[in-house]
């Protein structure tokens, strides 16, 4: 139903759960297991994994902060997309690797549900893509002390309102990761 023709491909996108965004996040253990459980099954399908990787002045290239949590390893040929804002799609080439791949259909995973998660799923959704969220496979650090709801009401917000995410010829979606299909 993507609104990009000839796009019939799902990918799996993979977002941030580097050591130092995902460190003290709730359910990183589980979340994380998930996300690997997703890797694994995409790989097996043949579909796409898309890695993305952030950076900016507080997460710096090359940190141990900024290197991908050691449970999550991409293989060679999968793309690593760089990016500095929370939209995977400003500033870097994810558009370019998504259509090489003719892909229409995004499943998201990672970090953080309310900054980078949010962003790209808006960001796709706005480009076109259909966009499952996958609800068990993403989390957030604590922002409280900044007047946020505690982290797991984050992800819970996110959970439910992306679920009635609507527009014109594209899908919104949140599964948990055992249920998620990588075909239409």
């Amino acid at each position: 139903m993507t609104t990009l023709p000839d796009r019939p491909n799902t990918a799996l996108v993979v977002i941030d759960v580097q050591q130092g965004v995902v460190a003290e996040a709730p359910r990183r253990d589980q979340v994380v297991g998930s996300i690997s459980s997703l890797v694994d099954r995409a790989r097996g399908e043949g579909v796409p994994v898309v890695w993305v990787q952030h950076s900016d002045d507080e997460l710096l290239r090359g940190s141990d902060d900024w290197q991908y949590v050691p449970e999550l390893v991409r293989a060679e040929s999968e793309p690593l997309v760089h990016k500095s804002f929370g939209d995977s799609f400003e500033g870097t080439d994810l558009e370019s690797v998504l259509a090489a791949a003719g892909v229409g259909r995004l499943v998201v995973a990672g970090a953080e549900s309310d900054a980078c998660i949010r962003s790209t799923i808006h960001g796709a959704f706005t480009r076109g893509y259909d966009v499952t969220l996958v609800g068990d496979a993403h989390t957030a650090g604590d922002k409280s002390a900044w007047g946020a709801p505690p982290a797991e009401q984050v992800i819970a917000h996110t959970n439910l309102y992306w679920q009635f995410q609507a527009a014109p010829g594209r899908t919104a979606a949140v599964v948990d990761a055992e249920a998620v299909t990588f075909s239409g």
